[in-house]
């Protein structure tokens, strides 16, 4: 979520600076990913002044070219090549001075330096609006009708503000941070300070010419609906400092009517709409839903199909207008003929608006903040903020009461704490005076209280807080994690040997490996969307487990295999030009059969080149075989030597195996199915292992094991043999190492062939061998020997052709 910081101190005193106030934010529980510089205009003109053009002649060698000379304040005068045709002394104009870079509104930024233009000294740049970020006309140069001195910057000229972007990493639980006024509550609990809430005390009805009757059929899904009807707006641009406000937050500014629904909503947290009254059929609006198979063209002309659960705001025909809490209609919105306006400020159930939020794949705004909760008992307030700045903005006359349908109020949460809970689950004791101090700048109000206990009442805006635990969580927050000292008896005993496995120590030596193969470990989280496995039909052999309080539908059970959540890290990644990856997950899956199971997987991803292309060689796609080497390295660090695979027809993916340790499964690996990759944006292969952690840790050998160098050399022999495509390497292997295991210490395909030079349906292996007996130096006629029955073996039990 983006807060601008500017917006922020509008609300409450903040005289920190954004990197400190980003700290504070993250101590209490909202994390701050990054604190990015914003202009209002990209680059901030910065290096860019206001000059007079004091000569200007024709280039003597370029008829297309002016040499001019232009004063850019404190004396100085600067000669400057022009190539516009609009030129003339006497004009007041932008001048960019060398040295400065330039934002252009199309293209990459570039940097002005003093040159010789076809022979003639040029400091400078006289400027176009498209060549700084002022517009889109390269017809000539910008010329001014001002009597500002010379010499002042552009960024003051044009009223350029500077201020900062802070991103929050929002979490799902915390609704009540969606907005400039909900973060600032989160300032107010960690600071002590007042909130400046906008005034609404102004509001008056000037008539009641213009009423709209509202009538809510689902109350269900809408529990409370407020609105108001403007009369004799005028629907223009919005003035400088709303345009600035949303284009802060990433928003494009639209008309003053819509700016101020948008502005209102990224300012208090609720979600606003304006219909066009003229165009709202019978003069009614009715909130209820609609029979499935209805269309419906929404804002962006798309028609869209209506299921059954639907929520819309309908007109008086009974024709949708809107689709409630996600999107407007094309058919009732406001436009630049808009005269009159009706206002909604509604409170829609979250689980309503999350729901058709999935089924038409909008994610809105206004669907952001319904389907993980906004404050029902806001709305008649964001109503009077919204009418009033429109009123102050756009014109016209506030023409009915406002009209609030709220049958069953919401009432705030009463919630028993214990002092013994607190002080257990905190860690610490806090005096009591300082826990009140705490919730009173939470707005968590303390309606009773005993020796050893109390009740709080929880306004219904901060949906995460619905027990004990959640209100001591709060305080704990407020108080500062940091402020938990360590216990006097704490210690460490990392050093202490462990006569017995452990799976944390298992863990990190394999993540170390890992590591140090140039892979990176990832942490994704738990729960997914069960669209992806839906949508193919994929079935894990039990049922998932789905969220019964879950916030949203791409959080809806918990994941049956590790690798969906890793292949979003893949796409994020990829999406950023990071195209080569190497990456491992220790992490859990869930099944439902008959009773819930949870297994820990160790997760493999590999796509992209095996390493950057260089001048020494040209760039290599990874291959199957690059990821199956790094299993068996997983392997051999678990003590695992003689693990087999079988080819298997698997739901994931293309081609792949499994490997096997006895009779049990200890993972798969293979290449991801492009169909499973494209509903992630992901073009290029994927090749993906996924293990059981649990069967590893299970042969895995914590004890060093110590063994002497041998004294004898190792013999490499090379053999080249052309096969059936249908035998598997591993068979290949397998019968190696029945037939020589015991000289026969390793076996490396190092080439693999298959076209048009060998007959169809056979394949070609170069295999490398390694030899050694560790009680004596081999001696060739042992080696030949060797390979020899080796060889029979390959044609006689596998129709091999040795190429000889």
């Amino acid at each position: 979520m983006t807060i601008s910081y500017n917006w922020l101190k509008q609300y409450i005193d903040i005289p920190e600076s954004a990197e400190e106030i980003g700290q504070v934010l993250t101590s209490g529980g909202l994390e701050v990913e990054k604190v990015i510089p914003h202009e209002t205009i990209k680059g901030g003109l910065k290096g860019l002044v206001v000059g007079e053009v004091l000569t200007c002649s024709k280039h003597p060698n370029a008829d297309k070219l002016s040499l001019t000379t232009v004063d850019v304040g404190n004396g100085t005068v600067l000669p400057i090549v022009c190539g516009a045709p609009n030129v003339a002394a006497g004009q007041k104009v932008i001048v960019a001075l060398p040295g400065t870079t330039v934002f252009p509104t199309q293209g990459e930024p570039f940097t002005i330096k003093s040159a010789k233009i076809r022979g003639e000294k040029s400091e400078g740049m006289i400027c176009a609006e498209d060549e700084i970020g002022l517009g889109q006309s390269h017809a000539g140069i910008i010329v001014l009708n001002t009597d500002t001195p010379n010499g002042t910057p552009a960024a003051q000229f044009y009223g350029v503000q500077s201020d900062y972007i802070i991103e929050i990493g929002l979490t799902p639980n915390r609704a009540d941070a969606a907005s400039h006024i909900g973060v600032a509550r989160d300032v107010k609990a960690s600071k002590g300070r007042k909130i400046s809430w906008p005034d609404v005390d102004q509001f008056r009805v000037d008539n009641r010419d213009l009423v709209v009757p509202v009538e809510v059929i689902d109350v269900s899904a809408c529990p409370r609906y407020s609105s108001v009807t403007i009369a004799g707006v005028k629907v223009t641009d919005s003035p400088e400092w709303l345009k600035q406000r949303l284009t802060a937050v990433g928003l494009a500014p639209i008309n003053n009517v819509v700016d101020v629904t948008n502005f209102v909503c990224h300012e208090l947290g609720q979600p606003l709409h304006a219909f066009d009254v003229d165009r709202i059929a019978g003069g009614k609006v009715i909130v209820r839903t609609l029979p499935a198979g209805t269309k419906f063209v929404t804002l962006d002309n798309k028609e869209r199909t209506l299921t059954a659960t639907d929520l819309m705001i309908c007109n008086g025909k009974e024709e949708g207008m809107c689709i409630a809490g996600v999107f407007g209609g094309l058919g009732s919105g406001i436009t630049s003929e808009t005269k009159n306006v009706f206002l909604e400020s509604a409170y829609f159930a979250a689980d309503s608006v999350r729901r058709t939020s999935i089924n038409h794949q909008l994610k809105t705004d206004a669907s952001f903040r319904f389907e993980r909760g906004v404050d029902p008992n806001n709305t008649v307030y964001a109503l009077k903020r919204a009418a009033l700045l429109i009123k102050e903005i756009a014109g016209g006359k506030i023409s009915s009461d406002v009209q609030d349908f709220y049958p069953q109020p919401i009432s705030n949460r009463e919630i028993k704490v214990t002092d013994k809970h607190v002080d257990r689950l905190i860690g610490k004791q806090i005096p009591r005076t300082q826990v009140f101090e705490i919730l009173q700048r939470l707005d968590i109000q303390i309606i009773s209280e005993t020796a050893d206990s109390y009740v709080v009442s929880v306004a219904p805006y901060r949906v995460d807080v619905i027990q004990e635990a959640d209100v001591i969580e709060e305080i704990l927050r407020i108080y500062g994690f940091n402020n938990i000292e360590l216990s006097k008896f704490a210690r460490t005993d990392y050093l202490a040997e462990f006569p017995v496995k452990d799976i944390d120590r298992y863990r990190r030596s394999i993540s170390e490996m890992l590591t140090g193969r140039g892979f990176y470990e990832i942490w994704t989280n738990s729960l997914t969307n069960q669209a992806y496995q839906t949508k193919h039909n994929l079935d894990f052999g039990a049922e998932p487990v789905e969220i019964l309080n879950k916030l949203s539908e791409e959080q809806g059970i918990l994941r049956q295999t590790l690798l969906f959540t890793g292949l979003e890290v893949c796409a994020y990644n990829i999406n950023r030009k990071q195209r080569e990856l190497k990456l491992f997950e220790f992490g859990k899956t869930y099944h439902k059969k008959e009773k819930y199971f949870e297994q820990e997987k160790l997760a493999l991803y590999t796509t992209g080149n095996r390493e950057p292309e260089n001048w020494q060689r040209n760039a290599q796609a990874v291959s199957y075989h690059d990821l199956a080497q790094q299993v068996q390295h997983v392997f051999l660090k678990s003590g695992i030597k003689n693990a087999s695979q079988e080819i298997i027809k698997d739901q994931l993916f293309e081609h792949g195996v499994r490997f096997m340790q006895g009779k049990e499964e200890i993972g798969k690996l293979g290449k991801v199915k492009s169909s499973l990759l494209k509903d992630f944006g992901i073009k290029q292969e994927l090749f993906y292992a996924e293990l059981d952690t649990a069967l590893l840790f299970k042969y895995a050998n914590p004890k060093l094991v110590i063994q002497e160098v041998t004294k004898f050399p190792e013999v490499r022999r090379d053999l080249s043999l052309v096969i059936d495509k249908k035998v598997s390497y591993d068979e290949i292997r397998k019968l190696i190492k029945q037939t020589e295991g015991k000289l026969i210490t390793n076996v490396v395909a190092f080439d693999v062939y298959e076209g048009d030079k060998l007959p169809e349906g056979k394949k070609a292996y170069a295999l490398a061998f390694t030899l050694q007996d560790e009680s004596k130096t081999l001696t060739d006629e042992v080696i030949e020997k060797t390979m020899d029955r080796l060889m029979k073996a390959l044609e006689s039990q596998l129709g091999a052709i040795i190429r000889k």
